[in-house]
């Protein structure tokens, strides 16, 4: 897999919420319309997946902004030093909707976007 589809309600919203707040680089900003972008985002150093940001185009998509998951977690952002990344992220104002908490496979904390989409910050066991 290459890229996973997340539907926003506006481009600079997350943009400034995924660069700028979670320090996501920015692979690709390419105008393909007035109206749509094709806007590649990914956590520093990754190489596996990217984060396709996609605007909201219809009343439809506008319906799925933050339950693409059906209420469920619907990303997975795995760090190698849980500590530090979920201080920088409290520090920058990012909602968790839980204390940090030990599982089988390792430490992990329900975060929000801006946007409803529930993720998880997790560090896995080696």
């Amino acid at each position: 897999m290459s890229a996973v589809t997340l539907v926003v309600p506006d481009y600079e919203a997350g943009l400034d919420f995924y660069v700028r707040i979670l320090g996501f680089d920015l692979i690709e900003d390419t105008a393909l319309s007035p109206e749509k972008r094709w806007v590649l985002i990914a956590p520093p150093g990754s190489m596996e997946c990217r984060v396709l940001l996609a605007k909201a185009a219809s009343a439809e998509q506008q319906s799925a902004i933050g339950n693409q998951a059906g209420g469920r977690v619907f990303l997975f952002l795995s760090t190698d030093d849980f500590e530090r990344d979920y201080t920088k992220m409290r520090r920058a104002g990012v909602p968790f909707l839980e204390a940090p908490r030990e599982e089988d496979y390792g430490k992990v904390a329900v975060f929000t976007d801006p946007f409803g989409n529930k993720w998880d910050l997790v560090e896995q066991r080696p």
